[in-house]
């Protein structure tokens, strides 16, 4: 069937988005107990044709129940989406939009370059787009006051260019530098908060503060304005889902949960921004919440001399592993009933943290038909160990004699979760120029396997911006040996990130076709009556969008 979509509006004028879209929830849910739910259901394949609703004022319900309700405003349009493409092979491509999509302000950051940059994209089959929607501007200036009013936009506008939307849940702040222009802090409020009581950012053995994101060790301690993180959090999902619930399922196809760093499950082991690729990283167990935990663990086992802090000996960051008495080959500490005692607490403490939020997600989204994700952190800089310290350090207990990934990988199956994880662009020859213990590869192929294990669906993503055509033939590598098999699972990719250099001529090209790679050249074309026919050469189209780049 031809492809087709058509755009219905109740008025000629722009769209416009209304003061409304600011919510309020004043509810709470207590998130301090566990059930056991089943495997979430994977979602059913749709219909060939999609109808949807989209207005331009919504008001978000205050109903709790999974799947929540939304009522809808006035100046309403409707985009119908006919497919005739059925992806029986191949793998879909999603583009991460530029962090500042949306602006403090609350407002997309330049619509008109946006725009032509979403239209490229299509033009080029890109299945959709990734949109960081950040807790820190959503909820900025208060507690349960909401403000999605460029998200919205936003969403809609890669609706009108016939994208999917995948929406990643920011729980973390964006930036380390101060004068970041790009600096995405934690809510204000948050801050504010942080600063009565520092013992809610993590510490490391220095004493040295991390406020990239709330220490997992209060998850469950009303801390915040009398909620809990983990309820804090819980609000934020079930304020998005029913705000965008028309929308779930059909244009927001994918939401990937915040659970740390980075938007990682993970411990603040290393700088999120630019994290040196030598660095061993430093436990994160010093605040008074993670603490209390160790110091009852510890009295649990009659040994309360080991409930005191982290280990001794772990070494300066950048130092060689085999100088550090904690972590080298032979005879290190991490390999004594000391290391695997604190080590399993320390990892057991991560998936605790992960778990809370799996099963609020779960919850929050059920029945709605859209993929729930979280993201691990592609730490190979020392796989090549048997301790693999850097891994430990952000609470993957993965060394040369145990899976460190299984668990994971169960949690997250158990909650029907995907896996996001980048470096799959990175080549162990490359990185071993670089760093000797590296093995990005080798690690990759781990989770890799562990995914397949636990029947968890994967989202790849690359980690550096510069790709070349090796970077681009590596991808289709490691997708290949998770996706090949009798089974065939299902696989994407997000590309991180859109940029200015992504339309340059080469740059463009490459892309272009890593993207008719990747989808077996089997490609949606859209056809936007309210934007023109946008099927037109997409090197021409890459090249508009870069002027308008260059010009703005």
């Amino acid at each position: 069937m031809a492809s087709q979509s058509t755009v219905m509006m109740t008025s000629q004028s722009t769209t416009t988005f209304s003061p409304s879209f600011i919510s309020t929830r004043t509810n709470t849910t207590d998130s301090t107990h566990f059930t056991r739910f089943p495997f979430r259901t994977r979602p059913q394949t749709r219909s060939s044709t999609h109808r949807l609703v989209l207005s331009s004022r919504l008001n978000s319900s205050k109903s709790s129940d999974a799947g929540g309700s939304v009522n809808n405003g006035d100046f309403a349009y409707e985009l119908h989406h006919d497919f005739y493409r059925h992806r029986k092979k191949g793998s879909p491509v999603f583009v991460t939009l530029p962090v500042n999509s949306v602006g403090l302000e609350g407002r997309v950051s330049r619509p008109k370059a946006m725009m032509l940059s979403l239209r490229a994209l299509a033009a080029a089959g890109v299945e959709g787009v990734v949109v960081e929607i950040w807790w820190g501007l959503v909820e900025r200036n208060e507690p349960r006051v909401y403000d999605w009013r460029g998200y919205r936009e936003l969403i809609a506008m890669a609706s009108m260019c016939g994208l999917k939307v995948r929406a990643v849940l920011a729980f973390h702040q964006y930036g380390t530098v101060t004068d970041d222009p790009n600096r995405i802090p934690l809510p204000l409020w948050v801050l504010d908060e942080i600063q009565k009581d520092p013992e809610l950012a993590y510490s490391d053995r220095f004493g040295r503060r991390n406020i990239e994101y709330i220490s997992l060790g209060c998850d469950i301690f009303p801390v915040l304005c009398g909620r809990s993180p983990i309820q804090a959090y819980s609000d934020f999902i079930r304020e998005f889902r029913d705000t965008f619930r028309p929308l779930l399922g059909c244009i927001i196809t994918g939401v990937l949960i915040g659970m740390g760093p980075g938007g990682e499950l993970r411990y603040p082991s290393f700088s999120s921004h630019k994290p040196n690729l030598h660095e061993l990283g430093e436990f994160h167990c010093y605040d008074k919440y993670m603490l209390a935990s160790l110091n009852a663990c510890a009295r649990d086992i009659d040994k309360r001399e080991w409930g005191n802090g982290g280990p001794f000996s772990t070494g300066s960051l950048m130092q060689n592993p085999e100088h550090a008495e904690f972590f080298r080959n032979k005879d290190g500490s991490w390999n004594t009933p000391y290391g695997e005692f604190f080590l399993k607490w320390y990892s057991d403490m991560l998936l605790l943290h992960g778990e809370r939020i799996c099963r609020e997600a779960e919850t929050i989204f059920r029945g709605t038909e859209v993929r729930i994700s979280a993201k691990l952190a592609a730490i190979h800089w020392h796989y090549a160990t048997q301790s693999h310290p850097s891994e430990l350090t952000a609470g993957y207990y993965n060394t040369s004699n145990r899976d460190g990934y299984l668990p994971i990988a169960r949690m997250f199956s158990k909650y029907g979760f995907s896996i996001c994880c980048s470096c799959f662009e990175m080549q162990d020859a490359v990185m071993k120029k670089i760093n000797p213990y590296g093995s990005p590869e080798g690690f990759l192929r781990q989770l890799l396997l562990a995914a397949r294990l636990c029947d968890v669906s994967l989202e790849g993503q690359n980690y550096s911006t510069n790709l070349d055509d090796g970077a681009f033939s590596q991808v289709l590598k490691m997708s290949k040996f998770y996706s090949d098999g009798i089974e065939k699972r299902p696989f994407s990719f997000n590309f991180v990130r859109m940029d200015k250099k992504m339309f340059e001529p080469r740059n463009w090209d490459r892309f272009t076709r890593f993207v008719r790679q990747m989808s077996g050249r089997n490609i949606f074309r859209a056809r936007l009556n309210s934007f023109g026919d946008i099927r037109l050469k997409t090197t021409s189209k890459a090249t508009e969008v870069g002027l308008l780049y260059q010009h703005s």
